[in-house]
């Protein structure tokens, strides 16, 4: 997707508006400066327009040198924070106060509607109540592990022919369809099977999804996208297009499932079977909601999973001794000798030889803190308030803390911040321990904490260990820079290109 043209047109404006803003805001925060003390000013929204491509490393320097920081935009205040004593304030001492708020909510609805994570008060609790459920079940934990095992043997044998013919893969690519397999299986009963590509539509849905996406947080850096929304223009024609391709796609996925389960003579199994039948099963059957319940979902299911497990193949290809202790582990735990049957090793890999991969996991949460899978995570301000730090904040100001740039700083993490060592979460007997969900928020933390937690490392527990103990990953060239796609997930762009070998062959 090109963002040139949106670029050129907003960027020769913005400059102008941005020197006006700062004076106003100057003029206006003077006033106050006797009674209360605000955050220090880092720059404008001109500067995130600017950087857009490196957004998150270009905010990454603010918070090394600022910890908290304001950015400034025409029309409302942005105070970003990498404080954990603010990030807890906000996410538990004081949540009734920090919610996605009206600005929040006009940004993301366009995609998200009003599913979960674009919502607050009765519309977020009850939602959260019937998710908190469904994933608190040990039949959703045994389902979705059968799936899991299932598609991770699709995906290994896919792996393993193209090792077999030495070909290079785009591994980000695999574990989005994959994960889009596994999420729309377990949380809406459906087979996509996007994997073996036998499903175009679902092919042109996932493209348009991810479009839709990088569109969407387009909106926090372009101030003319309601006047580009109006005209149909531009970056929000784009949106507007890709978002019905969404919409047809689900609102026929959701009229399916609704006649099947009317047509079902004894539908009492199957509504205890996935996320939309529980939905269906305890409110109406307005499509819109549904939709809007489905897409938050599959943000949560698909993309923070498959990008998640595709920076740990990267990191493990950069660090190749970490990938042969953690193959070591699966080896030791599985009590393996070799696995050359991979759908039979994954077929019998139990909970019981995943809950002894202490490594496993300490390598994978080394790679959610470095490149958590929502790099900044937006709140407003509901009245004025006064975070631990001694700096105020007024309502309506968004205040957003940044998982990437958390994980980088070093008076949280100490001076190897920026090294990817997954000793650092293992105790003195090699036993995983956790940090605190404020400094350590790729899960977010307190009422909002991630419902889905346990569900994803076990998906990627899985994946990663049938994985790495059929095959070794490198990376098709090593002098290639490996980035990020600036966008509400934080994919690798371009995907991640990898050559895989056998690893009872090497």
């Amino acid at each position: 997707m090109d963002f040139s043209n949106s670029f050129t047109f907003t960027a020769s404006v913005v400059l102008l508006l941005s020197l006006i803003s700062v004076k106003l805001f100057t003029s206006k925060l003077s006033q106050n400066r006797r009674r209360n003390k605000y955050h220090p000013v880092a720059g404008t929204f001109v500067n995130q327009l600017l950087n857009f491509n490196r957004l998150h490393d270009y905010m990454t320097d603010l918070a090394a040198k600022y910890r908290t920081y304001r950015l400034l935009t025409p029309f409302r205040n942005e105070i970003y924070t990498s404080e954990p004593a603010n990030v807890e304030y906000m996410l538990k001492t004081n949540f009734e106060n920090y919610g996605k708020g009206h600005y929040n909510h006009s940004l993301l609805s366009g995609l998200l509607g009003d599913g979960i994570f674009t919502v607050d008060g009765d519309k977020w609790r009850q939602q959260r109540k019937v998710s908190s459920y469904e994933f608190s079940t040990k039949v959703l934990r045994d389902f979705s592990s059968v799936v899991f095992r299932k598609n991770v043997a699709r995906l290994a044998k896919i792996v393993s022919q193209a090792a077999d013919s030495n070909q290079t893969m785009d591994m980000q690519d695999l574990f989005m369809k994959s994960t889009l397999d596994s999420i729309f299986k377990v949380a809406f009963g459906v087979e996509l099977d996007s994997m073996c590509g036998s499903n175009a539509e679902g092919k042109e849905f996932a493209a348009a999804f991810d479009d839709s996406s990088a569109l969407t947080l387009y909106r926090y850096v372009d101030i003319f996208w309601k006047i580009k929304r109006f005209l149909n223009i531009g970056s929000e024609a784009a949106l507007k297009k890709n978002v019905k391709v969404v919409d047809d796609f689900v609102y026929k996925l959701i009229n399916n499932k609704i006649e099947k389960l009317s047509d079902s003579k004894d539908d009492s199994a199957m509504k205890k079977e996935d996320i939309l039948s529980r939905f269906l099963q305890v409110t109406d059957t307005n499509p819109t909601y549904l939709r809007d319940i489905i897409l938050n979902f599959i943000i949560a299911g698909k993309d923070t999973t498959a990008t998640s497990l595709a920076w740990f193949i990267y990191m493990l290809c950069k660090h190749p001794d970490v990938q042969e202790k953690v193959a070591a582990e699966v080896k030791e735990a599985t009590k393996s000798a070799e696995a050359e049957d991979i759908a039979e090793f994954a077929t019998n890999l139990r909970e019981e030889a995943l809950e002894k991969m202490h490594y496993l996991h300490a390598a994978i949460t080394e790679t959610l803190r470095l490149y958590p899978a929502v790099p900044v995570d937006a709140k407003e301000c509901l009245s004025d308030d006064t975070l631990p730090d001694g700096f105020s904040v007024r309502k309506g100001d968004m205040i957003a803390y940044q998982p990437y740039a958390m994980g980088r700083m070093k008076f949280i993490w100490g001076d190897d911040a920026e090294e990817y060592r997954p000793e650092r979460w293992l105790d003195e007997n090699g036993m995983f321990q956790s940090e605190s969900p404020f400094k350590f928020t790729a899960f977010q933390a307190g009422p909002r904490i991630c419902l889905g937690r346990e569900f994803a490392y076990r998906q990627m527990k899985i994946f990663s260990a049938v994985l790495l103990r059929c095959f070794v990953f490198k990376l098709s060239d090593e002098n290639r820079t490996v980035t990020y796609r600036t966008m509400i997930n934080l994919h690798i762009d371009e995907g991640l290109h990898v050559r895989a070998l056998h690893r009872c062959r090497t």
